[in-house]
C-alpha cells in the first residue's frame, strides 16, 4: 500500500527533540544498527534508542574510538565497518547474521561531504560510494535479519541538499563532467531517497518499511572538509541551524514512532512527512519531484546492483 507523500500532520515540528519524537515508545527487545552512530546526529539517535531499551550496534571505521564515545550508553556496542570497502561490509553483515537475531531498525546515517578523496579504489565517486552504494550493499546483506524481525524499519538519512541535483545515471562518477562537491553530495542524497522508495516496495510484503529523512542543519563532523564560506552557503541553502537533539528528531521519529506504523516509502523532514513541491520552487523545504519518481528509483536500483554486484536474497 503506497503511503501518500503529504504531512500527516504529526503534531511535531522543527523544535521537537529526538526524545520527544520517540513518542514514549518502549524499545525493550528491539535490535538496531546505526551507521555513524558514534558521533554527531548519529550519537544522539543511538543514545535515544538505546536508553529506550533497544540494543544498538554501531558500525565504525575506527571501532575503538567509537567504543569510547559509546561508553556511557547502555546496550550500545561498536563493530568495525568501512562503507567504502565491499569486503568490510560483507564481514560486518556476516557477523550480524551469524547471531541469528532479528534486526528491527537499520539507520543508514553515516555520510561524507566534500571529501578530499575524489574516488574509491573502484574508481567510483567517493561520496556516492559511501553515502549510497555502501548503504545499499549493507541493507541487502542484512535483508534476512530485517525479514526475521517481522516488522522492521530502514531509515536512510537523505538531505534537503537533494534539491541541487538529480542522479545522472549516465555519469554517476563524474567521468564526463567536472567533479563538483556540491553536486556530488546532492546526487548522493537524491540517491538515498530513491533507494528508500525502491526498498519500501520490496520490503512491504515482508513487513520491512523504508523512510528517507532530512535531519537538520547542525555543525557536526560531516562539515569538517568544508571552509567557512561553504558552511555559510550551506546554512542559507538548507535552513536554520538546530540543536543536535532537534536535528536527530526526524530520524528517531521514522525509526520508532508508532504514528508511522503501516507506512513507508516517504521522504520526511521537520518530524513529519514532507510536502511535495514543484521543481522550480525556491523554498528550502519540501520533496522535489525527482525523489518521488518511482521509475527513476527502479532504474537507479538496477544500476546500483550492477555497480555493487549485490542483490537482495530471494
Amino acid at each position: 500500500m503506497i503511503t501518500p507523500q503529504r504531512p500527516l500532520p504529526s503534531g511535531f515540528g522543527p523544535d521537537t527533540t529526538a526524545l520527544e519524537a520517540l513518542g514514549g515508545r518502549d524499545l525493550t527487545g528491539t535490535v538496531g544498527i546505526v551507521t555513524g552512530g558514534h558521533s554527531g546526529l548519529g550519537l544522539i539517535v543511538t543514545r535515544v534508542l538505546a536508553e529506550a531499551g533497544a540494543e544498538i550496534v554501531v558500525p565504525a571505521r575506527d571501532p575503538e574510538r567509537a567504543a569510547e564515545a559509546l561508553a556511557d550508553i547502555p546496550r550500545a556496542e561498536a563493530r568495525p565497518l568501512d562503507l567504502v570497502e565491499p569486503d568490510s561490509i560483507d564481514r560486518f553483515a556476516e557477523a550480524i547474521l551469524a547471531t541469528g537475531r532479528p534486526l528491527h531498525l537499520l539507520i543508514n546515517n553515516a555520510a561524507v561531504l566534500g571529501h578530499p578523496e575524489q574516488r574509491d579504489h573502484r574508481g567510483f565517486d567517493y561520496t556516492f560510494a559511501v553515502n549510497h552504494l555502501g548503504h545499499h550493499q549493507l541493507t541487502a546483506r542484512l535483508w534476512p535479519a530485517l525479514i526475521r524481525a517481522r516488522g522492521a524499519r530502514v531509515v536512510t538519512v537523505s538531505s534537503r541538499g537533494h534539491r541541487f541535483a538529480n542522479v545522472d545515471l549516465d555519469d554517476l562518477h563524474f567521468e564526463r563532467r567536472p567533479l563538483d562537491k556540491t553536486v556530488s553530495y546532492a546526487q548522493s542524497k537524491t540517491a538515498n531517497a530513491l533507494f528508500s522508495l525502491a526498498l519500501d516496495s520490496r520490503g512491504e510484503p515482508f513487513g520491512v518499511r523504508s523512510f528517507s529523512v532530512h535531519p537538520g542543519v547542525i555543525t557536526t563532523g560531516l562539515n569538517r572538509h568544508m571552509g567557512e564560506t561553504d558552511r555559510a552557503d550551506a546554512r542559507a541553502a538548507y535552513g536554520p541551524r538546530r540543536t543536535a537533539e532537534q536535528g536527530a528528531a526526524t530520524t528517531v521519529w521514522c525509526a520508532a514512532n508508532r504514528q508511522l506504523d503501516g507506512m513507508g516509502g516517504v521522504y520526511c523532514e521537520d518530524v513529519d512527512i514532507a510536502e511535495p513541491v514543484d521543481a522550480s520552487t525556491t523554498a528550502t523545504p519540501g520533496a522535489r519531484p525527482w525523489i518521488l519518481d518511482r521509475e527513476l528509483a527502479e532504474r537507479l536500483w538496477t544500476v546500483t546492483e550492477d555497480l555493487t554486484g549485490v542483490r537482495l536474497p530471494e
